[in-house]
């Protein structure tokens, strides 16, 4: 997640993936922590999720995610210290990127995962509603 996690693999004490798997070292899962819990705001979340789709500046950011250009800054700040999303300077503009893909895995992955649940618990609704039972609850 931020600096110094090379990969996945990395992360763990006792080899890769699969079976036999060993528990990340204490450093990682303090570092995981941090990171999820940065991520934990629903305004960086949204910034995260906005820059999954390209690069850009904090004016259109603050536009996007609808919160005020000081906040966004300090979001963005928090962000950049771990190592969740980068920038560069293009002329005058300070443009703001996510860092490393798996971030944007994770954030698509999470987001996506609950949006369709959302969608789905919607239709169930729909559907319970239609035939006057609960959809889930056995009824």
């Amino acid at each position: 997640m931020t600096a110094g996690v090379g990969s996945f693999e990395d992360a763990y004490v006792e080899g890769g993936f699969g079976e036999g798997l060993g528990d990340p070292a204490a450093d990682v899962l303090t570092e995981a922590a941090a990171a999820f819990g940065l991520l934990a705001s629903p305004a960086r979340l949204h910034l995260v999720w906005a820059l999954a789709q390209g690069e850009s500046d904090v004016t259109a950011l603050a536009e996007r995610v609808g919160g005020a250009l000081p906040a966004i800054s300090q979001h963005l700040a928090k962000l950049k210290l771990a190592g969740l999303v980068r920038s560069r300077r293009e002329g005058r503009r300070m443009v703001y990127l996510v860092d490393d893909p798996h971030v944007v895995t994770i954030v698509r992955l999470m987001v996506g995962q609950l949006a369709d649940r959302k969608a789905g618990a919607a239709a169930g609704a729909r559907g319970a509603a239609r035939t006057g039972r609960l959809h889930g609850l056995g009824a």
